[in-house]
């Protein structure tokens, strides 16, 4: 498939503020869409189906597997979590620049699926400053806090795989480069 629009990858930790980077990157430009995955796990408190994610049972997300329904899926702290396929290919054909915020995994498994699309990997400043943003978020137990600790340790070595990674220690500034770097497709801005 030859894409019109350009395909980008939003990784990294849990914490790191993907979302919030990608929210304001589709506030500050009116070309990107952010494809909503589909997930198993529980809503959290003000999250909203089909705009934050699009909840689903277990069951539901076994058939979309069954159908090919699917860029990417994989499990994840007890969940399944997917990008729904239709939508990333209606969007590039109609031109869209299309954003995934998706775990390392998933990542490597859209670049097989699609050899152009660009990988981004969001790092915190330092992983004190990574705990510190789970802990304020108020949304998780210690022990989900320490278990996201421990995969971001492993996660780290995902970056080899990625062709850019920043490091998000200044919203704005990291809203523009990671802009630019879509903007370009590839490494040499």
């Amino acid at each position: 498939m030859i894409l019109q629009g350009r395909l980008a990858v939003i990784s990294g930790f849990s914490g790191t503020g993907k979302g919030t980077l990608v929210k304001r990157l589709m506030e500050e430009y009116d070309n990107y869409c952010l494809s909503v995955s589909r997930t198993t796990r529980m809503p959290r408190a003000g999250e909203k189906d089909g705009v934050h994610y699009i909840f689903s049972t277990d069951e539901e997300f076994q058939q979309m597997i069954r159908e090919d329904g699917f860029v990417e899926y994989a499990g994840y702290v007890g969940n399944y979590y997917g990008t729904p396929r239709a939508f990333v290919e209606e969007n590039l054909a109609r031109g869209k620049d299309v954003l995934l915020e998706i775990e390392m995994q998933g990542a490597l498994k859209v670049k097989e699926r699609y050899p152009q699309a660009l990988l981004i990997f969001v790092l915190p400043p330092s992983f004190r400053e990574l705990k510190r943003r789970l802990v304020n978020r108020g949304t998780e137990t210690a022990e989900v806090i320490e278990q996201r600790m421990a995969r971001a340790r492993e996660e780290i070595k995902y970056m080899e795989y990625y062709d850019y990674y920043l490091v998000n220690d200044d919203l704005e500034e990291c809203v523009q480069k990671l802009h630019k770097r879509i903007q370009k497709g590839d490494l040499s801005c």
